[in-house]
């Protein structure tokens, strides 16, 4: 078993995500365990009190109405079930209801997808939601995954975020590009591309000015970024990952309504659900916006941005608490 082997296992990984969803599962286990506690049967009284506690997990209204639809239309298929069915039930619909990216657009080991090269991410996201170091995370994991990898700083209008990055690009030993503040965000990308392309990397990551309060000069910018590197790679970027913070619970949800009415969006980051007992969120979001999560944020350390496993998170909710 090699270092990546070590850092990125199935089994390191699972006890990872158990400790980072300690205090959601807190609450929403033992929430679920007195909905049904005493009960033989799944009745009016049960289903009332599973929506309180997917509400207050904020799983949100409208995922949680879908849940107890579906779980309404089982009983009512099979006139059988009792409570003690309702976790496994519970688990498979949640599951269903999750976004898992298509296999050849995975992370699963960080292997990255086929056809092209480099693997352009164009990183947008508020300020204070973990997006820099979620940045500086990827290029840790990636490297580790004998990856080659190329940071742009064209967050350009914080000194803070170049700043930041540019201690991660140190950290991890990541080459970056990089302008003084105030610069052109879109000459920063596309400067950031050619070199890339001339050294010929794996995968090149960019940061973009977290900004909502002028949604229209949000997306112009952001639109300007993928015309100038498309003069370089034409199907380029090949991934707009949104990074939200999970601990705000229904405001990540506002974000990222904000943030897929002005880019196209096509892949969720959710960070800080170490922190948290709003963990629920990352079932609305993944529901409401049928996009997929590709990475979860689960502690301080690089190695806790995990890849996403639909089926390995919803077993972490349900673990039994120690």
């Amino acid at each position: 078993m090699g270092l990546f082997d070590k850092l990125f296992g199935k089994k390191e990984q699972k006890e990872t995500l158990d400790h980072g969803l300690q205090k959601t599962r807190e609450g929403f286990f033992s929430k679920i365990t007195k909905a049904i506690a005493g009960k033989s049967t799944i009745d009016e009284e049960v289903l009332d009190n599973l929506e309180d506690a997917l509400v207050s997990a904020d799983v949100g209204i409208e995922t949680t109405v879908e849940i107890i639809n579906r779980i309404e239309k089982r009983v009512a298929k099979d006139k059988y079930l009792n409570a003690a069915e309702l976790n496994s039930i519970l688990k498979e619909e949640i599951e269903q209801m999750l976004v898992a990216a298509p296999e050849d657009h995975s992370y699963e080991s960080y292997e990255l997808p086929a056809g092209h090269k480099p693997h352009i991410i164009l990183v947008v996201g508020v300020n204070g939601v973990g997006k820099t170091t979620t940045i500086g995370k990827l290029a840790h994991n990636f490297s580790m995954a004998g990856k080659s990898v190329l940071l742009g700083a064209a967050d350009t209008f914080r000194a803070a975020a170049v700043e930041q990055l540019t201690i991660w690009s140190e950290r991890t030993n990541v080459p970056i590009v990089k302008k003084e503040m105030g610069s052109d965000p879109a000459s920063v990308a596309y400067d950031t591309v050619i070199s890339g392309v001339a050294k010929n990397v794996d995968v090149i990551i960019i940061d973009t000015a977290g900004r909502l309060h002028n949604k229209a000069y949000l997306m112009e910018e952001l639109s300007k970024i993928k015309r100038v590197i498309q003069k370089v790679i034409p199907d380029a970027p090949h991934e707009v990952m949104l990074v939200l913070d999970g601990s705000t619970g229904q405001n990540a949800l506002e974000q990222a309504k904000q943030f897929t009415a002005t880019t196209e969006v096509t892949s969720l980051t959710i960070t800080k659900l170490d922190g948290t007992a709003k963990g629920g969120v990352v079932l609305a979001i993944a529901h409401l916006f049928k996009i997929p999560v590709k990475f979860i944020g689960v502690g301080e350390k690089a190695t806790d941005l995990l890849v996403f496993d639909k089926k390995q998170f919803v077993e972490g909710l349900f673990s039994p608490l120690n």
